[in-house]
């Protein structure tokens, strides 16, 4: 793979499947644990998967930037190109053995792709249009619909927008008791599955979202899609800076703004 002959879209795509490949071989072994403090981690898996991603990156696009969730800031200082990599979302799921994680490699305000190791499903978008292959098969357009109901709502904290908003409460509002069901997956993989049209909404506290390893993928892939993307305010994220929500369509998204008192769009 060389800079000349793939699109970017192709470097994620390879990025994170080798990535993938790395999480799926190493699935079930005893891995030791990498203390991050404040309670997270990172196992062997996390820190060789990423290692597969940036030798495709390095491989084919040398001259840029990377941000990666486990090795930082790696590079040419200074470089216009920057890619974040994540290579396991939901590293708590996999320690315990539980197969909900993804692999996330984006180029800031570009390509992106959503890996999952263990479904063979990669969720990629040139940042125009988004689509999902599955074990090698033929590509298929991602569309968003709200039909399932079902609404990802992360209960991690930290929660700095409480007491005024908190995730968990709105579990408990009858509103959403009446319209949606509530699950708890990782991260990205509830982004990819709003963006295919598998749930309806995606919701979280807290910020950083823009340029972030964690939920850059993921966003962009929802974006190209044509999901409803905000702050829980309603307000554009990159102005709200004030938590997320990732709808499938319009519908969804006012009726959570409803229930979180945002103003809607």
């Amino acid at each position: 793979m060389t800079k000349s002959s793939v699109s970017d879209t192709e470097v994620a795509t390879a990025g994170a499947s080798a990535g993938a490949a790395v999480v799926r071989a190493m699935y079930g072994r005893e891995l030791s644990r990498i203390d991050k403090g404040a309670g997270d981690f990172a196992t062997a898996a996390d820190v060789e998967a990423e290692k597969a991603i940036l030798a495709v990156i390095r491989a084919a696009r040398p001259d840029d930037a990377v941000l990666g969730e486990e090795g930082g800031q790696q590079g040419t200082a200074g470089a216009r190109r920057q890619w974040l990599v994540d290579p396991l979302c939901g590293t708590l799921n996999y320690a315990v053995g539980t197969m909900l994680v993804a692999v996330n490699v984006a180029l800031r305000d570009g390509a992106a792709t959503v890996a999952d190791p263990f479904s063979g499903e990669v969720f990629f978008t040139d940042g125009e249009s988004a689509r999902v292959r599955h074990d090698g098969s033929g590509d298929a357009l991602l569309t968003p619909t709200s039909a399932t109901r079902l609404v990802d709502v992360n209960l991690d904290p930290p929660f700095p927008n409480a007491p005024g908003f908190r995730a968990v409460d709105l579990l408990a509002h009858p509103e959403f008791v009446a319209r949606f069901r509530p699950r708890v997956v990782s991260t990205t993989l509830a982004l990819a599955w709003v963006a295919a049209g598998k749930r309806a909404a995606y919701v979280t506290d807290g910020g950083g979202f823009t340029g972030s390893v964690h939920f850059a993928a993921g966003i962009a892939l929802c974006r190209a899609a044509g999901c409803v993307v905000t702050g829980i305010d309603g307000g554009p994220l990159e102005e709200a800076g004030r938590g997320l929500v990732v709808a499938a369509d319009k519908e969804a998204h006012a009726l959570l703004m409803s229930m979180t008192g945002g103003r809607g769009r």
